[in-house]
C-alpha cells in the first residue's frame, strides 16, 4: 500500500501535462502511486499518458468512456485509490520540488491527521506571483493540529482540492464526493473541514497553480456559473441531515455568501445582462438558509453587502456598489493631491536647509535600498568612529527596518523632514546601492559609492544590450545618479575596470579594497565559531554554505537549481547546510516553496535573515555557489568554493557577464546535480587543484584586499590624510608606484 494515491483528472491539457507529471514523478519522496483520469479527452493527452504509464509502473491511467467533467473524474480516480493518503492535482498545474517528502514528515510528526493543508503560488501566464492569501494562516498553525469548532479561521482557506492531503479512510468513511458541475470543490472542502477532528498546517507552497490565458472555464463568462447555487444547496442539505454540526451553520452560510458575492464581482464570470438574476439567486439563499441566531458577518464592505441582502433589491444593491465605487477614486485622489503636496513640502524644506553650510562633521550613510546597518557603509562607520569620532554619523533606514539597529544607531526614516535636513547638510554620503533621484548634489559634498562588491554579470550601461535583464531599470536614470558620485571604491582591477565601463560617469576608482572584507582578511577563528554555536551547527561538523544568485530569464528571479533536501541529505552526517538567498528574493516566495519548511525540520539552516554575510561566511567551511558575487569576497578565507553552473548558458545569454566563471573559477565547478554530489562524495571540492585555483582567482580579483579598505577610506576622504603607508599591500609588493596616489585611477 503506497503511502500517497495522487489522483490527476486530464482534460485537454497536452500542452501542460508532462510538466504536471514530470514534478510529481520527480519528487524525491518515492511512495506514491498516481491515479491519472483521462477524461476523454480530445487532444493527444490521452496517449501522454499511456507513454509514461509504460516507463514508470507508478502511474496508472483510467480512460473514462465519456466525458464527465472534473468532480466525477477526481471521483472516478478515487474509487482505486489504495494509498494512506489521497492528494488531487489539476494537470495544468505541478508540485514544487520535495513537497511529497514535507507532506510525509509533518503527517508523521501530527499523527496522521485526517486533513493536511498546504499552500500554493499563482502562476500567471506572464509570469509568478506572490505568496497566497493562505501564508500567514498556515504559519500562525505551528505543528499542532486542530479542529475547525475551536479554529474557525481556517474555513478561510483557499477552497480547492488540489491544496490538501486527505487521509483514505477518513475520505470514505463521511462519503465524500464530488458533485458535478463548476464549483465542485466548495461543498466537500467545506464538508471535509467541519467533519475533521484533527486538521493540520505546513506553510509550504506545495503547487504552482497555473493562471492561464484563456481556456479556464471558471474564467469564461456565462450561466454556467449559476452552478455555484446548487452546488451549496447540497452542503446545506447535508447539515440539514447532522443536528452534531449546527455550530457550523452559521460560519458556512458566512463562507457561501462570501463565496457567492466574489463571483457576483467579477467580470470575467457573471455578465453585466446576468448580475441581477445572480444577486436575486444570492438572496433567495441566503433567506433559505437564514438561522435563527443570525451569523458573523465579516467587516468592511462584504459586511455591508451581506447586510443589504436581508432587503435590498439588485437595484439598490447596484446603486451601492457604484456609490462604493466613486467614493473609492474620490478617496484615491484626496490621498494623491495630499501625498502630492506633503512632498511638495519637503522638497522646499531641502531646498531652504540645502542654502545652509555644509556641516563638516556630519556624514550619511545607508545599506541596500535602507534596510540596516550592514555592508561596506557599516564597516566604513564603525571604523570612522575609531578614528574620527568628531565626524557623526547618522543612517537612513526604512521605518521596517528600525529595529534591527544596533542600540544607540542615529537614524532617520527616508522622507522624513529630518532625513531631508540630513541629506542637506552632511559632507559625506556613504552607500552601496544609489540615492534617490530627487536629491541634488551639493558642491563641496563627498559621495562616496561602495558598490555591493566585485561584478560578474553586467552591470549598469551594459545592461542595455541585455534587453531581460534590464526590465523595469531605467538606465538613463541610474547614470544620471551615478554622476553623483565622487568615489567609486575597488577590490582589484577587474572591479575597476568594470565599473568604469558599466558607469561612465565623473567619478574617480579608489583602490582600497572593500571595507566590509576587512573582517575576512584579519579575524581569527574565535567569530566563526562563535557564529557557528550561535546558529546551532554542532562541533566537529563541515558547513556547508550554499548561497545562490537570482535569474533574469524568469520573472521573479528564483529558479530551483535542485532539491535542498536530497543536498543535505546527500553530504550526510557530520554536515550542516546553510542556506542564503540573494537579498532580492528573502521577502519574495523562494521561501516558501520548500526553505522556511526544511529550516522548521531541521534539514538545513536558512541564513537569509543574518544581518552580516559576514559571519555567515566565517561560520561555514566551503561555499556553493552558482553565479552571485560573494565568491569575490569568500576567497578571501582561503576556503574551497564551488561553482554550480548547470545554467551558465542561459544565465550569461539574459544578464551577460564580465568573464566566463567556468573557465576562471575559484574551485571545482560542477554542470549537474550528479557533479555537485559526487565532488563531496570524494572529497574532490578540497583537493589541491581546488587550492591552486582559488589561490589563482584571488591574485586577479582581489589586489587591493589586506585588511585596511575601511581605513583607508576614513583616512583618505574623511580625515584627508595622505601617505604610502595607506598603499594596499598587494600594490606595494609590485614595487610599482609608491605616491598615494596609486590608490587612485582616474
Amino acid at each position: 500500500m503506497p503511502r500517497f494515491s495522487i489522483i490527476v483528472p486530464v482534460y485537454k491539457v497536452q500542452g501542460f501535462l508532462r510538466e504536471c507529471l514530470d514534478s510529481v514523478l520527480g519528487q524525491s519522496h518515492g511512495d506514491f502511486e498516481v491515479i491519472a483520469v483521462d477524461d476523454r479527452s480530445p487532444d493527444g493527452s490521452g496517449a501522454i499518458l499511456d507513454e509514461y504509464a509504460a516507463r514508470d509502473d507508478r502511474v496508472r491511467v483510467l480512460h473514462l468512456p465519456e466525458n464527465v467533467g472534473l468532480g466525477r473524474a477526481r471521483n472516478a480516480g478515487l474509487a482505486q485509490a489504495a494509498g494512506d493518503y489521497v492528494l488531487f492535482l489539476d494537470s495544468d498545474d505541478h508540485y514544487t520540488p520535495g513537497l511529497l517528502a514535507a507532506v510525509a514528515a509533518r503527517l508523521a510528526t501530527t499523527g496522521d491527521p485526517d486533513i493536511l493543508v498546504f499552500d500554493h503560488v499563482r502562476t500567471h501566464w506572464w509570469g509568478r506571483g506572490g505568496r497566497s492569501e493562505a501564508a500567514d494562516l498556515l504559519a500562525a498553525a505551528g505543528l499542532e493540529t486542530f479542529g475547525i469548532r475551536e479554529s474557525p479561521q481556517y474555513l478561510n482557506l483557499f477552497l480547492v482540492a488540489w491544496n490538501k492531503a486527505y487521509r483514505r479512510s477518513f475520505f470514505q468513511e463521511h462519503g465524500l464526493q464530488y458533485a458535478p458541475g463548476l464549483y465542485e470543490d466548495a461543498p466537500v472542502t467545506y464538508r471535509s473541514m467541519v467533519l475533521a477532528e484533527r486538521i493540520a498546517c505546513l506553510d509550504r507552497i506545495g503547487v504552482e497553480y497555473r493562471q492561464r490565458r484563456q481556456g479556464a472555464i471558471t474564467k469564461t463568462p456565462g450561466r454556467r456559473h449559476f452552478e455555484i447555487f446548487p452546488q451549496y444547496e447540497g452542503l446545506f442539505a447535508f447539515l440539514e441531515q447532522r443536528p452534531d454540526l449546527d455550530w457550523a451553520r452559521p460560519l458556512l452560510l458566512e463562507r457561501a455568501l462570501d463565496h457567492m458575492l466574489f463571483v457576483l464581482a467579477r467580470e470575467d464570470r457573471v455578465r453585466p445582462a446576468d448580475r441581477g438574476d445572480f444577486y436575486r439567486e444570492i438572496r433567495s439563499f441566503h433567506r433559505r438558509h437564514l438561522p435563527e441566531g443570525g451569523f458573523p458577518r465579516p467587516d468592511g464592505w462584504r459586511g455591508a453587502e451581506m447586510r443589504l441582502l436581508a432587503s435590498a433589491p439588485y437595484t439598490t444593491y447596484a446603486a451601492a456598489r457604484g456609490l462604493r465605487d466613486l467614493r473609492a477614486t474620490a478617496l484615491g485622489g484626496r490621498r494623491r493631491v495630499a501625498k502630492r503636496a506633503s512632498e511638495t513640502a519637503l522638497r522646499s524644506w531641502y531646498t531652504a536647509q540645502s542654502k545652509r553650510p555644509l556641516d563638516p562633521h556630519l556624514a550619511v550613510y545607508s545599506a541596500t535600498h535602507h534596510r540596516g546597518v550592514t555592508g561596506d557603509p557599516a564597516a566604513i562607520h564603525e571604523k570612522a568612529r575609531e578614528l574620527a569620532p568628531h565626524i557623526r554619523g547618522v543612517w537612513v533606514v526604512r521605518e521596517d527596518a528600525v529595529d534591527t539597529l544596533p542600540p544607540g544607531t542615529d537614524h532617520v526614516t527616508p522622507g522624513s523632514r529630518r532625513y531631508h535636513e540630513v541629506m542637506a547638510r552632511a559632507t559625506f554620503w556613504v552607500n552601496n546601492v544609489n540615492w534617490p533621484g530627487t536629491l541634488a548634489k551639493r558642491p563641496g559634498s563627498v559621495h562616496i559609492h561602495t558598490h555591493q562588491g566585485t561584478p560578474l554579470k553586467y552591470m549598469g550601461a551594459d545592461l542595455l544590450t541585455k534587453p531581460g535583464a534590464r526590465h523595469g531599470f531605467d538606465v538613463p536614470q541610474m547614470l544620471r545618479r551615478a554622476d553623483r558620485w565622487d568615489y567609486s571604491l575597488v577590490a582589484g582591477r577587474h572591479a575597476e575596470r568594470a565599473w568604469e565601463r558599466a558607469y561612465p560617469c565623473h567619478f574617480t576608482s579608489l583602490r582600497t579594497g572593500s571595507p566590509r572584507n576587512d573582517v575576512l582578511v584579519d579575524a581569527g577563528p574565535e567569530r566563526g565559531r562563535a557564529v557557528r554555536e550561535r546558529l546551532g551547527v554542532p562541533d566537529g561538523d563541515t558547513v556547508v554554505l550554499y548561497a545562490p544568485t537570482r535569474r533574469d530569464y524568469r520573472r521573479g528571479g528564483h529558479v530551483d537549481r535542485f532539491d535542498l533536501a536530497r543536498f543535505a541529505a546527500d553530504l550526510g552526517p557530520g554536515h550542516t547546510l546553510l542556506v542564503r538567498l540573494h537579498p532580492s528574493l528573502a521577502a519574495g516566495v523562494a521561501r516558501g516553496l520548500g526553505l522556511s519548511d526544511l529550516h522548521r525540520r531541521g534539514v538545513l539552516v536558512d541564513v537569509t535573515d543574518e544581518p552580516h554575510v559576514e559571519d555567515v561566511m566565517l561560520a561555514s567551511d566551503v561555499l556553493v555557489t552558482d553565479y552571485s558575487a560573494l565568491m569575490f569576497d569568500y576567497v578571501l578565507l582561503d576556503r574551497p568554493i564551488v561553482v554550480h553552473a548547470d545554467d551558465w548558458g542561459a544565465f550569461a545569454a539574459s544578464r551577460g557577464a564580465y568573464f566566463d566563471i567556468t573557465a576562471d573559477a575559484p574551485g571545482h565547478v560542477s554542470r549537474s546535480y550528479r557533479e555537485l554530489a559526487w565532488l563531496f562524495a570524494s572529497g574532490t571540492w578540497q583537493d589541491a587543484e581546488a587550492a591552486r585555483l582559488r589561490s589563482g582567482f584571488r591574485e586577479r580579483y582581489c589586489e587591493f584586499e589586506d585588511g585596511r579598505a575601511a581605513e583607508r577610506v576614513v583616512r583618505l576622504l574623511m580625515l584627508g590624510e595622505r601617505g604610502g603607508a595607506l598603499l594596499p599591500s598587494a600594490r606595494r609588493t609590485e614595487g610599482a608606484r609608491t605616491r598615494p596616489e596609486a590608490l587612485i585611477e582616474r
